[in-house]
């Protein structure tokens, strides 16, 4: 039954495109190895039909890096229907025929969710978050706190800085991807390995799902400017940054503004207090907007972003900083 629901899930998930949303045919490849393609020429067309509808969703939902080009081959004996994985299907030649291509479509959904772990969608207040793991291994605690804190913050940095953003996101916790985490779209990719090694570190979803908030798009601003507003955010939205072991480190004369993350957010942090409240979320508005420009700090401010620099390494101390706890 429990797998009956997560094959049905699936079908759902992938089959309303809500994960290959800008991911064009052209961006796939399949290779169909069929040694009696004018026979089949029926046959092959369905199944290519089939794999542009449903293996981009799985792609985009799969994790890290998964492979956009696709070799099929015929088989007769190492599956009964279809086997699939990332970069690979296999299809058994003699189910295949007479096949419509939405039953050839189900078989290919069905293949492809052998390859996660476990697969759970949730809604609360009109906010969905689809859970991928591929780790066997993902404690039960840890992907039950990645759940609540993005019910728990997700809605509120919407609400605060960009309400269109979107309300169904996506989560894949990858055996494959070895950094920390990364926002694409509506997707945040976590790694399992780091997760692993930092159980309490649960803000990370503060700080990625602040990237799906910012939105900004190719050239809105620079990086630095960027991930110093995530940090920022999560600073001042985080829910428990304390259990983390997370904080916004003291100034030393080596530092600069465009280091990023949490230097840069320090900064920001004493930027709403001395200089300007609500800065940053201006800063994060113009992003959005494409409308960020170096001469955006000096029409804010009366100062360019090294003059305000300097000010700041004259007084790094005149800040308050307050960190979330549970």
């Amino acid at each position: 039954m429990k797998k009956k629901f997560l094959i049905l899930a699936l079908a759902s998930l992938l089959g309303t495109g809500a994960f290959a949303q800008n991911r064009g045919q052209r961006e796939y490849k399949i290779i169909i190895n069929d040694a009696d393609s004018v026979t089949n020429a029926d046959v092959d067309a369905k199944l290519k039909a089939a794999f542009f509808q449903v293996y981009p969703g799985f792609a985009q939902a799969d994790g890290y890096r998964t492979k956009r080009n696709v070799e099929l081959d015929f088989v007769t004996d190492e599956t009964p229907t279809i086997k699939a994985r990332a970069g690979e299907i296999k299809v058994n030649s003699e189910w295949v025929k007479n096949k419509s291509q939405k039953k050839i479509e189900k078989e290919l959904f069905t293949a492809l969710s052998k390859n996660w772990v476990s697969y759970s969608k949730e809604k609360h207040k009109g906010y969905t978050l689809t859970l991928i793991s591929k780790d066997p291994n993902l404690d039960p605690v840890v992907r039950k706190k990645l759940i609540k804190t993005y019910f728990e913050i997700y809605p509120t940095l919407v609400k605060t800085f960009n309400n269109k953003s979107t309300n169904n996101v996506l989560f894949v916790v990858d055996t494959a991807y070895k950094a920390v985490a990364e926002a694409s779209g509506n997707r945040i990719l976590f790694s399992a390995g780091y997760m692993k090694a930092h159980p309490t570190d649960i803000d990370v979803v503060t700080h990625e799902t602040m990237h799906i908030v910012q939105g900004y798009g190719y050239s809105a601003g620079p990086v630095w400017l960027t991930e110093g507003i995530a940090d920022y955010v999560r600073y001042k939205y985080g829910v428990d940054n304390v259990g983390s072991k997370w904080s916004l480190p003291a100034y030393n004369d080596k530092q600069s503004y465009k280091n990023s993350y949490r230097i840069t957010a320090r900064f920001f942090a004493w930027l709403e207090q001395n200089v300007k409240p609500g800065l940053i979320a201006t800063l994060d508005q113009q992003l959005r907007a494409h409308q960020y420009t170096e001469q955006s700090w000096a029409a804010l401010t009366g100062k360019t972003v090294e003059q305000l620099w300097e000010d700041y390494s004259k007084e790094p101390q005149k800040v308050t900083l307050t960190y979330s706890s549970k």
